[in-house]
């Protein structure tokens, strides 16, 4: 059975990968198996769609329908080959603009971004398959419709995407608190991706280490943090006017 957002049941799940559904991901019931299970799982495995295990409790509170230990999540938002996004970037003449969600799990955080996202004029968004925020309905309508209309790219490994970027002549600006740049002093007016961190621990040190600048917002105040969301506006912002005086 589904609902507008989530698929439940054995039967329907396989269908629904069957079918090449746009799904987000699967939880499934810990001590679940059998041969309905196992093609999920396999299945899942070759559309690189992750998957987790959970306690049957965890099922239950999501959904009153009959779950059969399994429940698939339907993505409100259409995914885009980064490769794809990039060169037809190129191909129209224009300097490509990929704003990187290095672990954003706040729905509302989200959909806030991908407006300003759509506001200043990226071409996409980068975000990892897990532990990022759900594109469903909540995530859309904190939007205000921007997730249907910007190109979103998940990648199973964030730092993989990363380098996708970096293979086609983008440099990597990490915004962070660890930055040794100002934003003013940044040159964003190339080929670039803007990297925002996760709302709790900020940009991974991976990423970090992957980073070809990084750049640091000002502040006068004592907080000295803002929420990753306003973050993200002021320095597509920062960008928007940069790439309007050098064009």
């Amino acid at each position: 059975m589904a609902s507008n957002d989530m698929v439940c049941g054995v039967w329907p799940v396989i269908e629904a990968l069957r079918a090449g559904k746009n799904i987000e991901k699967l939880l499934i019931r810990r001590e679940a198996g059998g041969d309905g299970i196992r093609e999920i799982r396999q299945l899942a495995m070759d559309r690189e769609i992750p998957w987790q295990p959970v306690p049957l409790e965890k099922l239950d509170r999501l959904t009153k329908i009959e779950h059969q230990g399994v429940i698939a999540f339907l993505s409100q938002v259409e995914e885009q080959d980064l490769n794809e996004v990039i060169s037809m970037a190129y191909e129209r003449g224009e300097t490509p603009l990929i704003l990187a969600l290095d672990s954003v799990t706040d729905v509302r955080n989200m959909g806030a971004i991908a407006r300003s996202a759509e506001c200043f004029g990226t071409h996409a968004l980068l975000v990892p398959k897990m532990g990022t925020a759900r594109l469903g309905p909540d995530a859309v309508k904190s939007s205000a419709g921007a997730l249907l209309r910007k190109p979103v790219c998940r990648v199973t490994r964030f730092t993989d995407g990363l380098k996708v970027a970096r293979d086609h002549g983008l440099r990597i600006v990490a915004c962070t608190e660890k930055g040794t740049m100002d934003l003013a002093d940044a040159d964003l007016s190339g080929p670039l991706v803007l990297v925002m961190g996760a709302e709790d621990e900020g940009i991974s040190d991976a990423v970090i280490r992957m980073a070809d600048d990084l750049v640091r917002i000002p502040m006068a105040g004592e907080l000295g943090s803002l929420n990753v969301s306003v973050a993200a506006g002021i320095v597509l912002h920062a960008a928007l006017l940069q790439r309007r005086t050098t064009d």
